[in-house]
Formats: structure tokens, C-alpha cells, sequence
């Protein structure tokens, strides 16, 4: 196992009924910003129980962010901020408008001349408004971790902070109910992948974070059809699970002291900033392609994956990988979403400009040995098509 810090003070409130619990979350004093997105919040009931839970404190609102955010729409909120001298964020949504708080948080109090070097030059954060979370859409893990992604001109890039890090998030999963079955498909696909993007690597005998992955990765697969499935769709036990799952898959516990790779994420990225597929959809189509192409690199946890997740056994070595990655693809076809490109009614001709953009974002290195190249890249693309 690796050297390892681990470090996590999001304090959560799990369970029906929690949203209550903002109110001892939240200073009395504070000048609140409810951050929120399409407005579905005040169709299913959460924006009123928020509101209940925050009387007495100066409230006010910014609405509109996007799937995959957009610099463009944050930075509207700054004026709101210094206006009224909010000095307490609320987000209440899913993991963009999540992580679009994130962004506000650390571009609120930014000393530089931009605040988009947070994001295209990394620069350091250091300091950031105070930030909670109410989450409506079990997927990003965005609500008890560190990081974030900000989309702008087609450009979908990730920056970091532990001051961006909510100080606390509240997951009912009673909210969930409301939600789309191609969103519960995305979420349940985007937890899914980042468990196997710190899982699928290679070993170094940490047993204890890989039989946690293998418990998210397998809870995933017997709750998730269930979410979608009419007559389980409105089990809170099930939803309950995803949600945790969701959560549990990117807080930082599975990713301590093992490698960790996020191809799948960042060729992932390039998709959805050309072409505006949904984030999990990205995944579904890329992660097999890596599957496949990195599979002697990926070897021994391929093996280990297929036995303790699948419960395959039988045939060779390289028989067992290929059930694996056929059973993997038929788990996603299930949740509704796309195993290929030409499902998504992309060919080749659309592959290189996705190349030139990895090698313009900087990601020529990619994978947990660092060996992905463009043209590896380019490889993995055409494998997924």
C-alpha cells in the first residue's frame, strides 16, 4: 500500500427528512446564497423545505447552472455576492451545481486578475467562501470532496481545493424519487466509473480499499436496475444505496494508498465539450474502450475484478477478461447508456479534434502509469468506436 494522508471533515446528514438539519449547519448570522439550477427544486419540494430550514437568516438566490457548468453563468453570481455581502453558499442540486458553488466559492474571494486561472492555469486557492450542499442527484461524489470541473468555449477542465470542500452536505434520498431515468442511469454509471477509475490499476496489496471498491462496484450493479426498474423504482432502501455508493465512490477513502488513473475522465471530458454528451455517457462509451486496450497493463486487476465483482471463474485467463468487459458494457446497456461512439452518432472523422484538444488541455500523460499518450488516446477512441 502507498503513503497516504487522509483527511475528510464534510460532516454528513443521510436520511429522509435531513434537509431540517441546515439549520444548525448554518450560522444564524449568515447572509446566505441558495445556488440551484433549472428550478426542479421548487417543483419537488426541496427549495421549501431549504427555505424553512434557513428562516431568520438573510437569504437570497442565483439560479440557472448548467450540466457541466459554465464559467459564463458563475460569474454572474460575484455581483450578487458582493452586493449583498453573502458570506455563506448553499448549494442545492446535483454534482454541477455543486461543483459550480465550488467555483463561486474560490472566485469570490480571488486576488488575481481572472478568475478562470483557477481553472486553466490552476492557480493556488487560498481562501474560499464556506460552502454546504443539499443533494438532489446521486453521481459526482462533488458534495463531500475536493474537486470540481468548469466548462467554458467547449473546454471542460477540473481544478482542486480543499477549500472548496463543503463543510457539510445533506443526502435524503427521498429526493431522488422525482428524478429522470436517464439521470438515474447517469448517476448510478458515474459512480460506477470513478470506483473502477481508482479500482482498476494495479496492486498494491491494498485489500482493504479494493474490497470497498468491489462492495460499491457490485452494490452498484444490483441496485442500480432496481432504481430504474417500475416496480423498485420507489424503494427508499434502494435509493438509499445508490446514493451512498455515489458518495462513498469519490470522498477520497478508496483512492488512499493505491494508484489511481482518470483516463476514462479526461478523454471523457473532450466528449462532452465537443459534443455536450452527458458526462456519464462519456464514461460508459470509454471506459470498455480502456478496458480493452490497456488490458495487459490492467491484468492482474482485470482477473480480480472479473472473480470478485462478476463472479467469473471459468475459461482461460484471457477468456475471463473478455467476460468481464462484456459484462461490464451489458451492465451499462441496462442503465440506458451508450457502450460506443456510433451510438452516439460519432465516427472517426470526429476522433482527432478530440486529440488535439487532450494534447492542448495537457493530458499527454495520462493513466496510473503515465504512459497514455495522444496516441494511445487516439487508439482508445478508435477501439470505442
Amino acid at each position: 500500500m502507498l503513503n497516504f494522508t487522509f483527511h475528510n471533515p464534510t460532516r454528513i446528514h443521510f436520511g429522509e427528512g435531513q434537509i431540517a438539519a441546515i439549520a444548525k449547519e448554518i450560522p444564524s448570522d449568515a447572509t446566505v446564497l441558495i445556488i440551484y439550477g433549472g428550478g426542479s427544486i421548487k417543483k419537488n419540494g426541496v427549495y421549501d423545505q431549504v427555505v424553512a430550514a434557513l428562516e431568520g437568516r438573510k437569504v437570497f438566490e442565483f439560479s440557472g447552472i448548467e450540466p457541466n457548468p459554465s464559467y459564463d453563468t458563475l460569474v454572474k453570481s460575484l455581483a450578487v455576492i458582493r452586493e449583498n455581502k453573502v458570506d455563506y453558499l448553499l448549494a442545492v442540486g446535483g454534482g454541477s451545481v455543486v461543483d459550480g458553488t465550488k467555483f463561486i466559492a474560490a472566485a469570490a474571494l480571488f486576488e488575481g486578475d481572472d478568475p478562470w486561472d483557477i481553472v486553466a492555469k490552476q492557480q493556488r486557492i487560498t481562501q474560499a467562501l464556506p460552502i454546504g450542499a443539499v443533494l438532489t442527484l446521486p453521481a459526482t461524489g462533488s458534495e463531500s470532496n475536493t474537486g470540481a470541473v468548469v466548462t467554458r468555449h467547449g473546454n471542460k477542465l477540473p481544478f482542486a481545493s480543499p477549500l472548496v470542500r463543503p463543510k457539510f452536505a445533506v443526502l435524503d434520498p427521498a429526493v431522488t424519487l422525482t428524478l429522470s431515468d436517464r439521470q438515474v442511469g447517469n448517476g448510478v454509471v458515474d459512480a460506477f466509473v470513478h470506483t473502477m477509475e481508482q479500482y482498476l490499476t494495479y496492486s498494491v496489496n491494498g485489500k482493504v480499499q479494493d474490497r470497498f471498491s468491489e462492495g460499491l462496484l457490485q452494490t452498484l450493479i444490483e441496485d442500480g436496475p432496481k432504481a430504474l426498474a417500475p416496480e423498485t423504482k420507489e424503494d427508499l432502501a434502494v435509493r438509499a444505496n445508490v446514493m451512498w455508493s455515489a458518495t462513498m465512490a469519490l470522498n477520497g477513502l478508496i483512492g488512499a494508498g493505491v494508484p489511481q488513473d482518470w483516463t476514462t475522465h479526461m478523454i471523457g471530458h473532450e466528449l462532452t465539450g465537443a459534443h455536450g454528451i452527458d458526462h456519464a455517457r462519456t464514461l460508459s462509451i470509454v471506459l470498455p474502450a480502456v478496458m480493452k486496450v490497456r488490458r495487459e497493463e490492467k491484468r492482474e486487476k482485470l482477473l480480480q475484478y472479473a472473480a470478485r465483482v462478476w463472479n467469473i471463474h471459468d475459461g482461460d485467463e484471457d477468456a475471463r477478461i473478455d467476460q468481464a468487459i462484456a459484462a461490464t458494457e451489458a451492465f451499462f446497456t441496462k442503465m440506458g447508456v451508450p457502450t460506443r461512439l456510433s451510438h452516439v452518432d460519432l465516427g472517426e472523422s470526429d476522433i482527432e479534434p478530440m486529440i488535439v484538444k487532450l494534447a492542448e488541455h495537457g493530458m499527454v500523460k495520462l493513466s496510473e502509469h503515465r504512459n497514455i499518450t495522444p496516441d494511445v488516446s487516439r487508439e482508445i477512441l478508435r477501439v470505442a468506436l
